[in-house]
C-alpha cells in the first residue's frame, strides 16, 4: 500500500521524515527525476527538498505544482534559501504589480 505522503530529498532530512511515516526517496545524483515522478505515482502528498526541486527543468516542476494531483510542495531550505517557484509573485508580475 502506497503511503499518503512521500518526501524527496537527502538522507538527513529523510530520516526525519521517515520518523513521522513519510514515505522517502533519497535519490542518487542523476535520478533525482525519476525519484520525484516516482514520488508523484505512489503518494497523494508529495515533498521535495529545494535542492532536489533545483534538479528538474523547473517548467516540469511547475507543471507538477499545478497539476494538484498530486499536492507537490517544496520543502524549504534549512539555510534559507527561497523556492524557486513562487506563485504569488508570478501572479503580481502578470498583473503588472512587479517587474
Amino acid at each position: 500500500m502506497a503511503s499518503p505522503i512521500a518526501f524527496v530529498g537527502d538522507a538527513t532530512m529523510a530520516s526525519g521524515y521517515r520518523l513521522a511515516g513519510v514515505a522517502v526517496h533519497v535519490p542518487p545524483a542523476g535520478e533525482e527525476m525519476a525519484a520525484f515522478e516516482r514520488a508523484r505515482s505512489e503518494a497523494k502528498v508529495v515533498l521535495i527538498a529545494l535542492d532536489i526541486a533545483l534538479k528538474p527543468p523547473l517548467a516540469r516542476l511547475e507543471q507538477a505544482i499545478a497539476a494538484h494531483s498530486p499536492l507537490v510542495l517544496i520543502v524549504p531550505d534549512p539555510d534559507g534559501r527561497p523556492s524557486p517557484v513562487d506563485p504569488a509573485a508570478r501572479v503580481r508580475r502578470q498583473l503588472g504589480l512587479e517587474a
